[in-house]
């Protein structure tokens, strides 16, 4: 029981992470003059390299973006396991 709350805790912080990143690009977004790349989101998130006296304007926030996706797999693992290892449990009783 102590891991499935770990998991659920370690995966609610990286979905929390997330999603606060996901939603920090979009209200930045709308504000984006000038941007390279796949899209605007993308490009507020992740960033690009500077060329010359550009001015950037993104948030560079793809490392957090990254660390709360690792996060939220990693809870996701640990909980699939222990509900797998309960399953089983019940099943051979």
């Amino acid at each position: 029981m102590k891991r499935i709350v770990i998991g659920g805790f370690i995966m609610f912080a990286g979905l929390l992470i997330t999603l606060t990143i996901i939603l920090a690009g979009t209200i930045f977004a709308t504000d984006i003059t000038g941007w390279s790349g796949k899209s605007k989101l993308w490009y507020a998130i992740w960033g690009e390299k500077q060329y010359g006296d550009e001015v950037v304007q993104s948030l560079f926030l793809g490392f957090p973006f990254s660390l709360g996706l690792v996060l939220t797999l990693v809870g996701l693992v640990i909980l699939g396991h222990e509900y797998y290892k309960t399953f089983k449990d019940i099943e051979e009783k």
